[in-house]
């Protein structure tokens, strides 16, 4: 049996290329869910459901002060708000904060009212009977459409993007383990290293490279920072939002206070995993990587210089052979002297040739160290990817494997809690 052929590298890379993109095909549902897509026109995997304009919908739901004044409600505004068939993450945030909006409008100019005619509401509720305002009716409302919404959409869709992270980073380990092992197999080849010249293409390959390993360093931080502010600023709005805000209540009232919902419940949870997860350690691998590309590119860029050296000292030795070669005709030509009486050459003719043949042998000379050089980068280029990809795919499966086992917990945990509250 014939035995197994080494591992190419060109081969090497393109298979850690082809896992890269189907890693990144794993992240569309998510960036579906939440309308990443929708911020570039040319995305491939655009939802197709048609455009919503999220600032109508708001403020539709902003227009309900309407009824606050006596000006009747139109009829087809609740239907159009209550409709989820269009429904997403965002306009689902964008609602709850046109109706944090609204109940804030509320208390405000409930606030005004009662300084204004604090003593004349006095003097009335003495000669009516005890009720309900009309401002506490619009803010019991308004509290409802909150609660309703938070409970009713957001939740639901919350659980949607923590299932949807879930499978995401559980398909990226995969793929992140598979190039482990690709990188594992280039590592332990004794493939022979070619003295192959760095072409423009390759350096601009290089180039590409790097500046996509620096993006992929920022916009893993963003993404984390995004994540964590995200998560954080909602867990504080849950934190207010369930406090009663009736201030009228007596302290000895006997409201009973609204139990804990379970979304609060699910981003206490989801908000301790941000905070347990490595992606400090997986910043510096990608960082360091980074790193690793550009040292590659410093011993190209010193290879292409030498390059060019040697096309200019290659130009300039034409000249001068072809300067020598003109002038040595024309002296003959002339019936010049070009030998001495011995046979040997004249001393002008000596001193033109021994200048052209110096810079021939510069120019040998420039051409040897280039193929040396042309080896030692090959060599380096190598070698540095050896030894550090595996640490690369290392961290990063390692951060996708917890990424993905932490989801699936919250998610396990959600459904839990959901089937005890039942």
């Amino acid at each position: 049996m014939a035995p197994p052929q080494p591992a190419r590298v060109g081969d090497v890379l393109r298979r850690l290329d082809d896992h890269f993109l189907r890693a990144s095909e794993s992240a569309h549902e998510v960036s579906k869910m939440l309308e990443a897509a929708r911020m570039h026109y040319h995305s491939n995997f655009a939802a197709t459901r048609g455009f919503v304009d999220h600032s109508a919908r708001v403020m539709q739901v902003i227009t309900w002060n309407r009824s606050f004044k006596g000006i009747p409600q139109p009829e087809n505004v609740k239907n159009e708000l209550d409709d989820d068939e269009w429904e997403t993450h965002a306009t689902v945030l964008d609602k709850l904060l046109a109706w944090e909006k609204k109940l804030c409008h509320e208390v405000k100019e409930f606030e005004v009212i009662k300084m204004t005619y604090q003593r004349k509401l006095a003097v009335l509720n003495k000669k009516k009977q005890r009720g309900a305002s009309s401002s506490s009716v619009e803010k019991t409302k308004a509290v409802v459409k909150i609660n309703r919404l938070r409970d009713k959409q957001l939740y639901p869709k919350l659980l949607e993007l923590v299932k949807g992270m879930w499978h995401m980073w559980d398909i990226m380990y995969a793929h992140h383990k598979a190039q482990l092992r690709i990188i594992l197999e280039l590592k332990s080849s004794d493939d022979p290293v070619t003295a192959r010249e760095t072409s423009e293409q390759h350096h601009e390959r290089t180039v590409q490279l790097w500046t996509i390993v620096q993006e992929w360093h920022n916009q893993f931080g963003n993404f984390m920072t995004y994540q964590k502010n995200y998560v954080g600023s909602l867990y504080s709005w849950i934190k207010l939002n369930v406090i009663p805000i009736d201030t009228n209540l007596k302290p000895n009232s006997s409201q009973p206070h609204e139990a804990t919902p379970p979304i609060k419940r699910l981003l206490h949870a989801w908000h301790d995993i941000l905070e347990k997860l490595p992606d400090e350690s997986t910043k510096k691998a990608i960082f360091t990587f980074a790193e690793v590309v550009k040292t590659i590119l410093v011993h190209q860029e010193e290879e292409l210089e030498l390059r060019i050296k040697i096309e200019e000292t290659r130009r300039e030795h034409e000249r001068r052979r072809r300067q020598f070669d003109d002038w040595a005709r024309k002296n003959w030509d002339k019936g010049a002297g070009m030998n001495n009486p011995d046979g040997s050459l004249a001393a002008p003719v000596m001193e033109r040739k021994a200048a052209v043949e110096k810079l021939e042998q510069g120019l040998k000379n420039l051409e040897e160290t280039y193929r040396g050089k042309c080896r030692v980068v090959r060599d380096k280029s190598l070698n540095l990817l050896r030894t550090n990809l595996p640490e690369l795919f290392r961290v990063v499966s390692d951060f996708s494997l917890q990424s993905a086992g932490m989801f699936k917990g919250l998610w396990s945990i959600a459904h839990t809690n959901d089937q005890l509250d039942e």
